[in-house]
């Protein structure tokens, strides 16, 4: 088995999944790093090592910690300003996944900076309140640098649009980074792409965590509850639900608010999808868990979780929550409607089309050029693979677009850098945007998606926006495109 900085350096391991991690550690918190412009921050990415299980450290990354990072909190009417160290042994960026910045301070692959050197992002922020979060993005290593670590939230604030939400940090409102990962027979970390479905479909692990621990419990106080979810897992797609089939009220999707909290019973997240969802636990005294269902992997293949058989419909334990005494000053209800950023978009100028595309008759010759050190592409859009020193698009600033996206092979999470964008269609059926919301991550299919983008900052072409699967496997093995905007 590879192990240390070899483990972190190598992008394929190939070493078999043969641990089950217990649960049932406390939900860890990440510490909040205010970086709403009072001060420049620092957010160092590095080596560590982490205890998935106890006693046994494996070798990770992270920002600021030895997994995962803090969760940025920058300021609506603010200008944010980052300066983002590598301390590891390779390139890293820091991507603002979901933030209407510009091209050159988005942190694609084109910012990817070496060990020992600063990239210094400053952005005023636009965005209104929402859930977004940050990941490197390195091209052909995006997938295991934030599987071993490289990864974490970025709330944005907007004090002027309070929302009458639960707002206490860490106890009436919890952030929970969901990902699934693997481990060997001693308990590290493995990540192994080295088979046909892991190229396929993506890699899945074998056990949920959540905020870097394995199916964790987490206290709560009785009354509502705002839960921030992200689908962190590189390719695995959840269906959350909670084990006795409460309501819940979903109150934000990637962009930020939505309209009116919209009830429901159970919520599907793609990789790197947000949910904000607020739960009543006013009258319990007992343990509550959310589940999902194992979906099968990319809508195509099995899934692989211990005990629950690839892609078996069984149920997946996420973490479990445990209600504690009342609450003090928190709602007592929630609002009947919510400050969010309006639907005017305008009709489009223009329409495009964007085919995710799977080279299914390449896949063995390229798999093995891969695993033999040498390069070749086996995805790509609209029979491209991705080429850093090819622009796909050019868009006009503030102008609306009719983008047709299509999946025809398999169900890919199409998430577009520099805006949020509204969703007009699924299979040629509309879509509420009240119950919607504004996205960057949309699931696609062989019947498509209509999508209208609005892109309002810019972005050249020595830094251009991407378009991209965020199954991270297909994302590195060319999945994505890119775009200027003058």
């Amino acid at each position: 088995m590879l192990g240390g900085a070899a483990l972190l350096a190598a992008p394929f391991v190939l070493t078999g999944r043969a641990f089950a991690a217990e649960g049932g550690a406390a939900l860890p918190i990440p510490p909040i790093l205010e970086a709403d412009g009072a001060q420049p921050v620092t957010l160092t990415a590095r080596k560590g090592s982490h205890a998935f299980v106890p006693g046994t450290q494996t070798p990770t990354l992270g920002y600021e910690a030895d997994y995962l990072g803090p969760t940025l909190r920058v300021r609506r009417g603010r200008t944010a300003q980052i300066d983002v160290v590598n301390r590891t042994d390779d390139v890293v960026t820091a991507h603002w996944h979901g933030a209407h910045v510009p091209g050159n301070m988005d942190g694609g692959p084109q910012t990817a900076f070496a060990p020992g050197q600063t990239w210094s992002a400053r952005f005023d922020v636009h965005h209104p309140a929402a859930t977004l979060w940050y990941h490197s993005h390195v091209h052909g290593k995006t997938g295991p640098q934030v599987y071993h670590g490289l990864a974490g939230l970025l709330l944005v604030d907007d004090p002027a649009a309070p929302d009458g939400l639960p707002s206490d940090y860490g106890v009436n409102d919890i952030p929970l980074v969901v990902q699934d990962r693997s481990f060997d027979s001693s308990g590290r970390l493995v990540y192994d792409i080295s088979g046909m479905m892991s190229l396929m479909g993506g890699f899945l692990g074998d056990t949920i965590c959540v905020n870097g621990a394995v199916r964790p419990v987490a206290d709560v106080p009785r009354g509502l509850v705002r839960l921030r979810l992200l689908n962190g897992s590189n390719a695995r797609f959840y269906d959350f639900t909670f084990a006795d089939g409460r309501q819940f009220h979903q109150v934000a999707s990637d962009g930020g608010l939505l309209p009116a909290p919209v009830a429901r019973n159970r919520i599907a997240l793609a990789p790197a999808e947000r949910a904000e969802i607020v739960v009543d636990f006013s009258a319990d005294s007992a343990p509550v868990r959310l589940i999902s269902s194992d979906l099968a992997q990319g809508g195509m293949m099995g899934g692989g979780m211990m005990g629950g058989g690839a892609g078996s419909g069984g149920t997946l334990d996420i973490l479990t929550f445990s209600p504690g005494s009342a609450q003090g000053n928190a709602p007592s209800a929630l609002p009947a409607a919510l400050p969010a950023p309006p639907f005017d978009l305008g009709a489009p100028v223009r329409t495009r089309e964007f085919r995710l595309d799977m080279h299914a008759g390449s896949m063995i010759g390229s798999m093995a050029r891969r695993l033999f050190g040498a390069t070749g592409s086996i995805m790509g859009i609209n029979g491209n693979a991705y080429d850093m020193g090819r622009i796909d698009a050019a868009l006009t600033l503030g102008e609306t677009e009719l983008w047709r996206v299509s999946a025809p092979m398999m169900v890919h999470p199409f998430h577009v850098h520099g805006c949020s964008f509204q969703v007009v269609s699924r299979g040629g059926q509309p879509v509420d945007p009240a119950t919607e919301g504004h996205k960057d991550v949309v699931v696609v299919d062989a019947s498509g998606v209509e999508i209208l983008v609005q892109v309002n900052k810019k972005a050249d072409a020595a830094d251009p926006f991407m378009l991209h699967c965020h199954i991270l496997e297909h994302e590195d093995a060319g999945m994505m495109a890119q775009f200027t905007v003058t």
